[in-house]
């Protein structure tokens, strides 16, 4: 290939990224947006981001810049990332707080913050769709499912018995060490191992964290007094989420395989 065609391809390549990427980009905007400039009093800032992300929503629905199943795919990841949100921010456990004051919430939980996670798994089925994902060596969908199960359940549990996550990662990288993902950027499919697809999801997520933390949207319990960046283990647990959304995605979309 050459210099002209590959530099193409990879400008194609973040054309489509950013595409895929449309919802998590408009949220992330609007918190940096808000947080230097917010001149509605008779509103907190919190519940106009809820407000925003829905008629957002409604939007890429009308224009059709969004399907049904991907809209599916955000409620089911709002109520699960709810959940985990209710219990990671109660008093008992304390991982995180959100410092702002909001009427849409649940407990100590902006109604919002589901959209953020719900960003992650829109991603995930629009980049699906748009790149036309093909896959070797995918292991059993049953036993991709007990893993992520695992997963969720550890992010509760590991704050009362010793936390797993090691275990998991040697379990995740013994089922899909062999997995390769294939993704269409005009013609051809490229290819990469899933494992590593994962993990620069992952990394920008955690990029968009420490925006997301220093807009002052949520906050750790040591960016209370100044804001510092987010511990580069959190890499750990985004690895983990993503793959527990992917998994989750797959119980939606067919798994095509490569046969080239």
């Amino acid at each position: 290939m050459s210099v002209k065609n590959f530099l193409h391809e990879l400008w194609l390549f973040g054309i489509k990224q950013a595409y895929a990427s449309l919802f998590g980009g408009f949220l992330l905007s609007v918190m940096i947006i808000t947080k230097y400039w917010y001149p509605l009093e008779s509103l907190h800032r919190y519940d106009f981001i809820f407000l925003a992300a829905i008629a957002f929503q409604i939007l890429l629905l009308m224009t059709r810049l969004e399907t049904i199943r991907e809209s599916v795919v955000i409620v089911v990841f709002h109520a699960v990332a709810t959940l985990m949100e209710l219990f990671k921010t109660s008093d008992a456990i304390g991982s995180w707080s959100y410092p702002e004051a909001s009427f849409f919430c649940l407990g100590n939980v902006p109604l919002f913050t589901g959209f953020m996670y719900s960003a992650v798994g829109s991603y995930i089925t629009r980049a699906w769709r748009i790149f036309e994902f093909r896959y070797d060596h995918y292991p059993n969908k049953s036993y991709t499912l007990v893993l992520v199960l695992l997963i969720y359940v550890n992010f509760f549990t590991h704050h009362y018995v010793p936390d797993i996550r090691w275990l998991l990662l040697a379990m995740t990288f013994f089922m899909f060490h062999k997995t390769t993902i294939y993704f269409k950027i005009i013609i051809s499919h490229r290819h990469m191992p899933l494992l590593l697809g994962w993990m620069l999801v992952a990394l920008f997520i955690w990029l968009a964290e420490n925006i997301g933390t220093f807009t002052n949207i949520w906050i750790y319990p040591n960016q209370t007094m100044q804001w510092q960046m987010v511990s580069w283990s959190k890499l750990v647990s985004w690895f983990l989420l993503i793959q527990l959304s992917f998994v989750l995605v797959t119980l939606i979309n067919r798994l095509e395989f490569n046969h080239d």
